[in-house]
């Protein structure tokens, strides 16, 4: 069977280089985060990627990332493709003053001439773990799923953060909470002014779904912007089209890891996410020469 992997690319900025976090080396030998993430989508069984970009950062993206894990994958045996998020991509007219596309349920909906098969969908520049992904590729072809990291993996040291709560039922997801300013404190995490388990799990953006996911984003991205509450604003998230598709019957299963999750949310955080791919290569985890244990 076909496992696809699609990577949300679309929000990097046409500069590349100074201060682009997707595009910061995290090891010694220059790999970035998004490369761990493909490593560990191959090794645990995907073979397919497609890159959600932008068309006015297409050149400038496979120069400095495409035409190097194209080649890399080509040997592999694993297909790359790419899907172009664009603001312009909807029915009707673009809202005048509207400056960025319309959100990650937008993002994957760009697929919809690419997806035919189960599919999972990340971020570009979050690392996940190899836990998330070999229980992402076993699940394929099941249904919809996320997997769950719990709070206190997903932590920022330098400020607080956004995640979306989940709340969870024998192994099925009910509802995701999204919540902002979540901080540290000594005594574990609060937002504000509650305190929060740090076993809760929550939602990194790291979605299974089946290849009919892509009808239910064609009809409900028309709805969407027919009642979106602001035309300049608004987006189409994943997250709150999984509160629909839990409305309309649909199961949604839970995939916890305890793996921790990095990102660069700060740029303080970058010397901790340095550190960590490190102890990850000296522990044997990965290579230095990342890919050269697949085949």
């Amino acid at each position: 069977m076909e496992k696809t992997l699609v990577i949300l690319a679309a929000g990097i900025g046409s500069r590349f280089g100074g201060g682009i976090k997707q595009l910061e080396p995290i090891d010694e030998n220059n790999h970035l985060i998004i490369d761990y993430s493909i490593h560990d989508a191959i090794e645990a069984g995907f073979n397919k990627i497609v890159f959600i970009i932008r068309h006015d950062i297409e050149e400038d993206f496979r120069s400095v990332i495409g035409s190097r894990i194209e080649a890399i994958c080509s040997r592999l045996g694993v297909a790359v493709e790419y899907a172009f998020q664009e603001k312009t991509d909807i029915p009707g007219s673009v809202p005048e003053g509207r400056v960025k596309p319309w959100g990650t349920g937008h993002a994957v909906l760009s697929c919809r001439d690419i997806i035919d098969s189960p599919f999972a969908v990340i971020n570009a520049d979050d690392y996940y773990g190899k836990d998330g992904f070999k229980k992402a590729a076993d699940f394929l072809g099941s249904g919809y799923a996320l997997v769950g990291y719990q709070l206190k993996n997903t932590l920022s040291e330098n400020g607080g953060v956004t995640r979306g709560l989940c709340s969870v039922e024998d192994g099925r997801l009910t509802g995701i909470a999204e919540t902002k300013n979540i901080m540290k404190t000594p005594s574990g995490a609060s937002a504000n002014g509650v305190e929060l388990n740090l076993d809760t799990l929550v939602s990194m953006n790291f979605w299974c779904y089946p290849k009919e996911f892509i009808d239910v984003l064609k009809e409900g991205f028309p709805r969407f912007l027919e009642n979106m509450e602001d035309p300049l604003k608004s987006e189409y998230l994943l997250p709150t089209i999984a509160d629909e598709v839990l409305k309309g019957g649909m199961e949604i299963s839970v995939l916890p890891t305890e793996d921790r999750w990095f990102g660069v949310t700060y740029k303080e955080d970058k010397p901790f996410v340095v550190e960590s791919f490190r102890k990850l290569i000296e522990r044997g985890i990965y290579k230095k020469d990342l890919y050269s244990d697949l085949r």
